[in-house]
């Protein structure tokens, strides 16, 4: 089959998809435009805050998309063959992802826009609220680890665009090759640092009254193309700095270094960030990450089409290349956890319910920005995919970083249109990096949250504790080398993938039993508990197969917390089916938020 046809298909499916499925959904949870929102009832000004349909799915869509619908796409297609991954986003984003994310900010709205958690506790127990806390703090944990480790990588080194080899170190890449078309990531790092300050000075004039939204955007927007034409020009490349710092340092450990000094700078951002308020920081670089996003979805639409991607070249991929992957695992259950962004993932709820529920201005928003952002989520996988199926099977960007192979393909696709090669590339790698700080800041501000709410710390020291917490963590595993000399993200993202589809499934498990105890209606257990079963069933599963697969590993910290995941994952197992077998008992009144 050809990828455009592939594309095009994928598209229509989904947008009808939108229209019959998501409206159903919407009579179903009896969305009501004449009941006030928490965003309006409650307004505040730094959490509670209404925002308009338009910017707020900018906002929404640029923080669950991350990158995690173009890393599990890539890897999935490279260890289980197109078709496989490309069934799972589409039919998971439709039946289970879309309703997911729906679910999830509908739920939240109707408990003072508090998170899923505080969802948990009203119809389930205050011990599975507990278990519940615990369970998403360390996911959000293992979600900061991974991207945060990614974008590191992402600044340091540098890709050969004529061989598709990847440098680790600059020094290296310059000593070996005598391309023309050397990309150097630091010119990728000038960007994005670039890139941090325009969302703080647009809010500040947004905020001011100067500028409305929209118009500053179209002042901006063509910023962030300059920080992008701009960086290669002067690209920063830390790892050339260590090494005048200490000559005796091999470009290898200089490179390192840089990863590592890129990491902590990464996790100092993360926790400025996350106590910023939303006006500041949040809404108007989620406006222009958005943008990117649709920007990159356009990018390979375009490339597509004009490119004239159509025949048997169009697709240079294996459509299956077999049900065991060496290095990822059986296709059961690891499809499924490989790929969570783009067809399912539990990071959404704490997204739907921690931040954007409190910026919905009106009930029937929801459709839009719940179901409907997942399934654009589902194109930017599709696009990812693409980017994987037009390699040759020979090529060596098929063992880069899929950061990499991301960016070989859209700047591919920008090519088609006069766009030069390089040009493209810093434009796909900026937009893998626009969708990567939204989740690290949004899950170190939802991190915080969960402290102050499990500890009680509701004071401004308590905020800031939290965060120093939640931002430290990780600082412990990113500064640390992965045992089998692999990037720490790898490690991490087997454990991410489980810990994030299990998430999903306990927030499925929540919101059925949620919709059970207030409607009593059998389609509950069609629309949300079939979705639950599978996400628990392939989470649990492959957190079994790799506790299994590292027992012999002793003190390998990977294993035990996929252990403590799975006994909290069954815990609350537990306490919902107890919750569900209740009857004539009324919910506890709901919690006021952090």
């Amino acid at each position: 089959m050809e990828m455009l046809g592939i594309v095009v298909i994928s598209g229509i499916l989904l947008t009808v998809a939108y229209f019959t499925y998501g409206r159903l959904l919407s009579r179903l949870f009896e969305l009501n435009d004449k009941v006030p929102t928490p965003a309006v009832s409650m307004q505040d000004d730094v959490d509670y805050v209404p925002c308009d349909a338009g910017p707020l799915l900018n906002q929404h869509f640029s923080a669950i998309a991350a990158a995690g619908p173009i890393v599990g796409p890539i890897l999935a297609g490279i260890a289980f063959g197109w078709l496989p991954a490309l069934l799972w986003i589409l039919f998971g984003s439709i039946f289970i992802g879309g309703v997911h994310d729906f679910a999830a900010l509908v739920a939240s709205i109707r408990h003072r826009a508090n998170s899923i958690i505080d969802v948990v506790r009203v119809h389930i127990s205050q011990r599975a609220y507990m278990l519940f806390l615990i369970f998403v703090w360390m996911a959000l944990v293992y979600i900061v680890v991974a991207f945060t480790d990614i974008t590191a990588n992402m600044f340091v080194g540098a890709l050969d665009l004529q061989s598709g080899k990847t440098y680790a170190s600059v020094t290296e890449a310059k000593a070996d090759s005598s391309s023309q078309m050397l990309v150097q990531s630091g010119g990728v790092a000038t960007s994005s640092l670039i890139y941090l300050v325009l969302p703080i000075v647009m809010g500040l004039l947004v905020r001011s009254g100067k500028l409305s939204m929209w118009s500053a955007t179209v002042i901006f927007s063509p910023l962030v193309i300059l920080a992008i034409l701009v960086g290669p020009l002067f690209p920063l490349n830390v790892d050339e700095i260590v090494r005048l710092w200490d000559p005796n340092l091999t470009p290898k450990d200089a490179a390192v270094l840089a990863v590592r000094g890129w990491d902590v700078f990464l996790l100092v951002y993360c926790a400025l960030a996350s106590v910023t308020p939303m006006w500041l920081l949040l809404q108007p670089r989620g406006q222009l990450g958005g943008l990117f996003l649709y920007g990159a979805l356009g990018a390979g639409a375009i490339g597509l089409i004009i490119g004239g991607l159509t025949g048997e070249q169009s697709i240079q991929q294996p459509m299956f290349r077999g049900w065991v992957d060496p290095k990822v695992g059986p296709l059961f259950p690891f499809l499924f956890i490989t790929i969570a962004c783009g067809a399912c993932s539990g990071f959404h709820s704490l997204i739907a319910s921690g931040t954007t529920s409190k910026q919905l201005r009106t009930e029937q928003n929801a459709r839009t920005i719940g179901y409907g952002a997942m399934l654009l989520e589902a194109m930017v996988a599709i696009v990812s995919l693409c980017c994987v199926m037009l390699l040759p099977i020979d090529s060596q960007l098929t063992k880069a970083s899929p950061n990499f192979i991301y960016a070989n393909g859209i700047s591919t696709f920008l090519e088609f249109v006069g766009i030069p090669r390089g040009v493209g590339l810093a434009f796909a790698l900026m937009a893998f990096n626009t969708f990567v700080y939204d989740t690290l800041d949004v899950c170190t501000r939802l991190g915080r949250m969960i402290l102050q709410e499990l500890l009680g710390w509701k004071t401004t020291a308590g905020r800031w504790v939290g965060t120093i917490i939640t931002a430290g963590a990780p600082v412990f595993f990113v500064t640390r080398q992965s045992s089998s000399g692999k990037p720490l993200w790898q490690e991490f993202w087997g454990l991410f993938g489980a810990s994030n589809q299990l998430l999903a499934a306990l927030t499925l498990i929540a919101v059925t039993v949620w919709l059970w105890r207030t409607r009593r209606a059998a389609w509950t257990f069609l629309v949300t508990g079939l979705g639950a079963v599978l996400m628990y069933t392939m989470s649990s599963w492959a957190l079994v197969t790799m506790i299994l697969a590292r027992r012999e590993q002793k003190g390998d910290p990977v294993t035990w917390i996929a252990v403590l995941l799975l006994v909290l994952g069954v815990a609350m197992l537990v306490e919902a089916i107890i919750a569900l077998l209740r009857r004539n008992e009324p919910p506890v009144a709901a919690l006021a938020t952090v």
